[in-house]
């Protein structure tokens, strides 16, 4: 079964770049095993979150085991938000149809 993390964190308007650019910067580097897909979002209420779809509970385990820290709530430190993360289970999907 699949699994998505959400973190979410309120960023100050004049760190909302360097989220971006740390994001940016995230995307060049090598992915952990398993890593589907991530993508950072932004509401109108100036919340942001980044959504990573795994391919299942093992890979997400693997990654949160590995010595450097989850990269998601570390972005939002490094601009000064706290995050919060939520493990979702994908129970459908349109990626099930054929």
């Amino acid at each position: 079964m699949k699994v998505m993390t959400e973190v979410t964190g309120a960023v100050d308007a004049e760190q909302e770049q360097a989220l971006v650019d740390g994001f940016r910067r995230l995307l060049a580097e090598p992915k952990p095993d398993g890593l589907e897909r991530t993508e950072l979002l932004r509401d109108r209420d100036g919340v942001w979150r980044i959504q990573t779809l795994w391919r299942d509970q093992e890979a997400l385990d693997t990654m949160r085991a590995a010595p450097e820290p989850p990269a998601a709530p570390t972005l939002f430190r490094r601009v000064g938000a706290e995050p919060r993360l939520q493990i979702l289970l994908v129970e459908a999907s349109t990626a099930e149809r054929p």
